[in-house]
């Protein structure tokens, strides 16, 4: 489906409509990732049009002086890169579909930029997050300690979190069964506290429906399920209570505190990458920021050389 327009956007180009209506069947995008594509192909076709030129037409110069564009206006080398990712893929695809006889994105160079590392709670931090979460009175606290022990325990996206239904947690036992990105299935591991907090909330959950009413999904709110922000709101207020920095503190951080605090307590790198569901195992050597305090430990505590160990020895 073409990403949703606005009276004061300019219309796709009909290239530019196949191309996303080729993201959403052929490679299951989401809406969101649709619109992101959209936007900043339209803005590359307006310059294109500014310049007499055509995606179709359009020269490696032309792709150069653009990218040069966004870096004179400002723009961080990330978004570039972003930019330039969306440009490639479109002008694969008209070489693909016979539009055009090359892809002129294969002479580019990308702008170079450092990977900044994800940010983290600390398992203090997420620990004072899950006992303020319990400390919660009402249907609202059940429903905001369950989410937070189910995100932590599992990694899951919010998109993922919000849009569990019922029918996944009543199954649950050991395994979660989730709809991850394309529509792919995996089993994450589900550890008792996060079972234990989500049988507590679907014994309450008949209490937040109206009477009557059903809902299929695990967490249900009026016309759907509970949205993205609204449990991010819900997560910014709850690490105030918490005496954290509530701008430190998001769903996609505990993601994050999830796979950091796994690999710091000696999961493999594999594993982490298909509990999270990440296609490629590139996107989660991210996560090796934490590996070399680990390795540290690991040689202070086990290591015959180690000081603990030659003190021990010099006092024979």
């Amino acid at each position: 489906m073409p990403a949703r327009r606005t009276a004061s956007r300019p219309a796709h180009s009909r290239h530019l409509d196949a191309f996303l209506e080729m993201l959403s069947a052929e490679r299951g995008a989401s809406l969101n990732t649709i619109d992101a594509y959209g936007r900043d192909l339209e803005d590359y076709e307006a310059f294109l049009r500014r310049a007499g030129e055509a995606p179709e037409r359009a020269r490696v110069e032309s792709i150069r002086r653009y990218l040069g564009r966004m870096a004179k206006a400002g723009l961080a080398p990330r978004t570039v890169q972003r930019r330039l990712s969306a440009l490639r893929q479109f002008h694969r695809f008209l070489a693909a579909e016979g539009v055009r006889p090359d892809d002129p994105t294969q002479l580019i160079d990308g702008p170079k930029q450092g990977r900044p590392l994800p940010k983290i709670l600390s398992e203090a931090e997420v620990d004072r997050l899950l006992a303020a979460a319990h400390a919660k009175d009402g249907l609202a606290g059940l429903r905001l300690a369950a989410m937070l022990e189910l995100i932590y325990a599992t990694g899951l996206r919010v998109s993922e979190l919000v849009g569990l239904p019922l029918s996944a947690a009543l199954r649950a036992r050991e395994v979660l069964a989730v709809q991850g990105k394309g529509g792919k299935e995996r089993l994450v591991p589900l550890g008792e506290p996060a079972r234990e907090a989500v049988q507590r909330w679907i014994a309450a959950r008949p209490a937040c429906l109206a009477e009557g009413e059903s809902s299929p999904w695990l967490f249900p709110s009026r016309g759907g399920h509970l949205t993205r922000h609204r449990f991010a709101q819900e997560l910014k207020a709850l690490a105030a209570e918490a005496g954290i920095d509530r701008r430190a503190v998001s769903p996609h951080v505990l993601r994050h505190a999830f796979a950091s605090h796994l690999l710091a307590h000696g999961a493999d790198l594999r594993s982490v990458q298909e509990m999270l569901g990440h296609a490629d195992i590139a996107t989660t050597q991210i996560y090796t920021h934490v590996l070399p305090e680990r390795l540290a430990r690991l040689v202070r505590e086990h290591h015959p050389l180690a000081k603990g160990r030659a003190g021990a020895r010099s006092g024979r």
